[in-house]
């Protein structure tokens, strides 16, 4: 077996399954999980009957799918991208563009192209994290680095602090906006000075935008590395790659589509890459991709129910609970009054909510975890059950005396 496997930190649900195993749910509550970011508003409609047209299901059912993607999935992706991002000269579709099954298995596959491990290398990411991120750079035979998130920052990683002896070994940097836990949004100046560190020491900048269609400000969408490269008159987005999927801006999560776009030719490289992964999409998801990339209408809609959920929660635990509300994304990052393994395990046997821990989605850095005493909390359920949690957790608050 590859031994780097024995490197691989358990997964944070699983050490969430270990924390509760003993623990007995209040009996007075329906469950109710903020604890995955699985979305659950409804698939637009539009979609489905999409899906369900027999002349696409025998199309995708009756051919191999090209790893390349079909051109008019590529057209539909090179479209959204050059308006969501306004980019000054749009994407090739035929070099800069490659379909995936979501951005999950795309980020972990990209780390096994990139990463040359026949040199030391290093892998950058913020802390906390997406784990895939941290897998994916062991298992490419790379070292993970962590950059803290802090409040100080916005929640944002402070890539100042990062010494050159590691921007000298790095070969890839993981970067994500809106962030996961944090729902932060880096500014086009921070992904600049990025990509100017990419060229003095020649990484490659990996930007998780999967949240990039969830946000609070309707005239202030978040900026994404290729819009920051745009703006510096790169439209050969050098070193810079971009992912996105359909999961959290269309409510498709079991599509398992999103998209790899940016540097031809790191794309070429990671095309070749995948087509002896042999992780080519069927025909038909590629078809209702194409659908939903070309759409506006229902994630403008999907955004709505977002913020009329933050608003009603946040009004509810205004006073017992004080937290930020997030920039983008659809997570809450509170602090916790007690340690949030404690914090988590009561939630359940009191109110019978399951939240993660904020320790179990960062790493400790010289004795400091900067997840510790939060907690994640994902507001992916109906409007309904969000208002009940929070009346649940306003009661806790209250009757625990921890305001």
């Amino acid at each position: 077996m590859n031994p780097l496997l024995d490197l691989l930190n358990p997964y944070p649900f699983e050490r969430l399954n270990d924390l509760l195993a003993n623990v007995k749910p209040s009996e007075a509550h329906a469950p109710i999980a903020l604890s995955l970011g699985e979305p659950k508003h409804a698939a637009p409609p539009f979609l489905v009957e999409a899906y369900r047209d027999p002349a696409t299901v025998i199309k995708g059912f009756g051919t191999y799918p090209p790893t390349r993607g079909i051109p008019e999935l590529r057209r539909a992706i090179a479209e959204f991208v050059g308006r969501r991002y306004q980019l000054t000269q749009g994407l090739d579709p035929e070099t800069q563009v490659l379909p995936v099954n979501g951005t999950r298995e795309a980020l972990f596959a990209f780390a096994q192209a990139v990463i040359d491990p026949t040199r030391p290398g290093i892998t950058l990411m913020p802390n906390p994290f997406y784990q895939i991120y941290e897998g994916a750079a062991i298992l490419a035979g790379s070292k993970p680095a962590f950059v803290p998130c802090l409040v100080d920052n916005d929640f944002n990683p402070d890539f100042s602090t990062v010494p050159e002896s590691i921007w000298r070994d790095c070969q890839l940097l993981y970067i994500c906006s809106p962030g996961n836990p944090t729902g932060a949004i880096m500014g086009v100046d921070e992904m600049q000075w990025l990509i100017r560190k990419s060229d003095e020491f020649g990484f490659v900048i990996a930007s998780d935008e999967c949240y990039s269609e969830i946000y609070e400000d309707e005239s202030s969408p978040p900026p994404g590395i290729l819009q920051a490269a745009s703006m510096m008159g790169r439209h050969d987005m050098k070193n810079c790659i971009a992912f996105n999927s359909l999961s959290k801006r269309s409510n498709l999560p079991g599509l398992r589509s999103g998209y790899v776009c940016g540097d031809a030719a790191i794309i070429e490289k990671f095309l070749l890459y995948r087509t002896y992964h042999g992780s080519a999409m069927p025909v038909h998801n590629q078809i209702v991709s194409a659908a939903a990339w070309s759409d506006e209408e229902h994630v403008m809609k999907n955004r709505a129910i977002y913020r009329r959920k933050f608003d009603a929660v946040m009004e509810i635990l205004e006073n017992v609970w004080p937290m930020q509300r997030p920039s983008g994304a659809f997570y809450l990052w509170p602090e916790t009054p007690v340690d949030d393994c404690d914090f988590t395990r009561k939630l359940i046997e009191t109110v019978n909510i399951k939240v993660v821990p904020g320790s179990y989605l960062s790493r400790d850095v010289n004795g400091t975890n900067p997840g510790a005493n939060h907690v994640r909390m994902a507001l992916v359920a109906t409007l309904e059950e969000c208002v009940s949690a929070a009346e649940r957790l306003k009661q806790f608050m209250q009757e625990s005396k921890y305001r």
